[in-house]
């Protein structure tokens, strides 16, 4: 992960949905060469950070199984607003349908209740050691580093209701 656009994950239910933000300040490295004059998030960015989310509920909703969660393909997607310095970005993603190694979410993220920028997401995951056996301790050092990050973004308490549960579940 280049960039890391969620800051927070505000709410999680396992297997259904997750809400994250990202505030987005002067700050942001790429705001210095995209629109220097009126600096605002690239639509690939917003695009990105909506697939972050969804990769954070897809880890969060199988255990954290795969240490590769990837966009495959973009539907439906309609950028409505730009997101300046100063806004925050609410995330929103929802399953629709898991289906094997996919996962196709809604997924919509707003600024102070208008859209930025929404669509389908569909999403695959894989291990590296899927290919290459040789590969399972890169796997497991991956995995490592997300669960750190991920405890990082959660709120207090470390893990949301049910997330234990889930991990159980997901690994009988």
């Amino acid at each position: 992960m280049r960039f890391l656009l969620i800051d927070k994950i505000e709410e999680l239910v396992p297997g259904e949905r997750l809400v994250a933000t990202k505030n987005l300040s002067l700050a942001e490295e790429y705001l210095l060469e995209h629109f220097p004059l009126t600096p605002v998030m690239p639509g690939v960015l917003m695009m990105e950070a909506m697939t972050q989310a969804a990769a954070w509920l897809i880890r969060a909703s199988e255990g954290f199984r795969h240490s590769l969660v990837l966009l495959k393909e973009a539907n439906n997607v309609k950028y409505g607003k730009f997101v300046e310095p100063g806004d925050s970005l609410r995330i929103e993603v929802q399953i629709l349908q898991d289906q094997g190694s996919l996962t196709i979410v809604k997924a919509t993220a707003c600024v102070q209740g208008r859209v930025a920028v929404s669509g389908h997401l569909t999403l695959t995951r894989a291990n590296l050691a899927d290919r290459d056996p040789d590969l399972a301790e890169v796997d497991q050092r991956i995995l490592n580093q997300l669960r750190e990050w991920f405890r990082i973004l959660l709120p207090v308490g470390g893990h949301p209701p049910n997330l234990a549960a889930c991990e159980k579940a997901k690994a009988s």
